[in-house]
């Protein structure tokens, strides 16, 4: 856990550029010259404009999702606070991302842009603090429905919708001076394991996880200390907590994984969300794992490249030590795999691979590679009996060729060049 924790820290992808403050002027989302197929700037700006005159004010109630953010700048002193719209009644959507694969980036937006941001810093080993905000933060992140809070900031909550591939985007943010809560009810699953003490955080995670409870409940609780023998607490910064909880939790699935039969086929799944086209290659072979994804220019990774740039991450059965490139991503979507083989107790390896084009105009977060991969294994797969005709079906539905693809992956040139010991039987 703790290893997962400090490889969280890296910042492994470049940073989203700003567009050129000349184009968008010359432009004013009308001419398209960065090339998406929709102008971001004016998602973001409709979503402020609609946002902007319910949180003009040091004070603001509403019912919390629930949600909380840990921030990470200065670690180890950190920003913790609640999170809150300026809506009355159940607003657990807006903060229950497994829910959102039926929504539009527009819809998310506006959803998520409504989440006022307050800040108390406090240094990450002190989850104990009896300052209220700390403690009300804390039983947020424990609740199981929506919690009417009511904040008081230091100065008006400011700023634009903020985006991030690793965590959802959020509104505006202020120092939070005061915080009160009406009581709230606690996830019985998750009140368990914070008042059980010398229960280690990887053992209530993955017990939290066997129950049911969704994966996001279970980072947003991990993510305020919730977990873990007593002394070790800390606060952990909301997107290292997101792919602490997805590493965990898949890790413990492909231990199973390893122990299966192979499938008995190459299987291809498919998904087209948000102008992301999925495809998952599954193969009757002991356990490896890739994920291969492939920016367009002018989206989030690759805004003013010529050509489309490929990042890929993969371990074979041993496994792998160091943090993965793509980052948060990979986990998520590893995670994702191995409920399907533990389901079908069945071994595979498997290939990601992600066309993200154009029309995928800002980051959302990695909730979004987990429940795409989940939403395309629930769908049915095509069956083939070789990999050639496997790839062949590759071919047919991405843009990307073929060639291409396979010169970026290093579990297919494994699977297409590496003999075996049944080749010489």
């Amino acid at each position: 856990m703790k290893d997962i924790l400090k490889m969280g820290q890296k910042k492994l992808l470049p940073a989203e550029k700003k567009t050129s403050t000349s184009m968008c002027a010359l432009c004013r989302g009308t001419k398209f010259l960065c090339g998406k197929s929709r102008c971001p700037v004016v998602v973001r700006y409709h979503s402020k404009v609609k946002t902007k005159p319910l949180v003009g004010s040091l004070q603001l109630g509403g019912s919390s999702p629930p949600s909380v953010f840990i921030g990470r700048i200065g670690y180890p002193k950190v920003s913790i606070g609640p999170m809150i719209p300026p809506v009355m009644g159940d607003t657990s959507i807006i903060d229950t991302p497994e829910m959102w694969l039926n929504k539009s980036i527009d819809d998310i937006v506006d959803f998520r842009s409504q989440l006022v941001r307050g800040k108390f810093t406090v240094d990450i080993s002190d989850v104990e603090n009896p300052n209220k905000v700390v403690e009300f933060t804390r039983e947020l992140a424990l609740s199981k429905n929506s919690v009417f809070a009511d904040a008081l900031f230091e100065k008006k909550p400011y700023g634009r919708v903020a985006f991030y591939d690793e965590i959802q985007p959020h509104g505006p943010s202020a120092p939070l001076k005061k915080l009160d809560i009406t009581n709230p009810k606690y996830e019985q699953h998750i009140e368990k394991a914070y008042y059980d003490t010398d229960l280690k955080s990887k053992d209530a995670i993955l017990n939290i996880y066997k129950d049911g409870v969704r994966i996001s409940k279970i980072q947003r609780a991990f993510s305020v200390g919730a977990f873990g023998v007593n002394k070790y607490r800390r606060f952990v910064p909301t997107r290292w907590s997101i792919t602490a909880v997805d590493s965990t939790i898949g890790k413990e699935l492909m231990k199973n994984t390893k122990t299966y039969p192979y499938i008995n086929e190459f299987r291809i799944y498919f998904l087209n969300q948000f102008d992301n086209r999925w495809i998952i290659l599954m193969t009757p072979s002991e356990w490896q794992y890739e994920l291969i994804e492939a920016w367009y220019p002018n989206t989030t990774w690759n805004p003013y490249g010529r050509d489309i740039s490929i990042f890929n991450s993969y371990e074979f059965y041993e496994g792998r030590t160091t943090y993965a490139e793509i980052g948060g991503c990979y986990y998520a979507a590893r995670l994702a795999v191995n409920e399907l083989l533990n389901k079908e107790r069945r071994q595979a390896g498997v290939v990601i691979m992600r066309e993200a084009h154009p029309g995928y105009i800002m980051p959302i977060g990695v909730w979004n590679v987990r429940e795409s991969v989940r939403s395309a294994l629930k769908g049915e797969y095509q069956k083939y009996d070789t990999l050639s005709e496997a790839l062949m079906h590759v071919s047919e539905i991405m843009d990307i060729p073929l060639q291409r693809w396979i010169r970026n992956s290093a579990v297919l040139k494994n699977q297409l060049y590496q003999k075996r010991l049944e080749d010489f039987l």
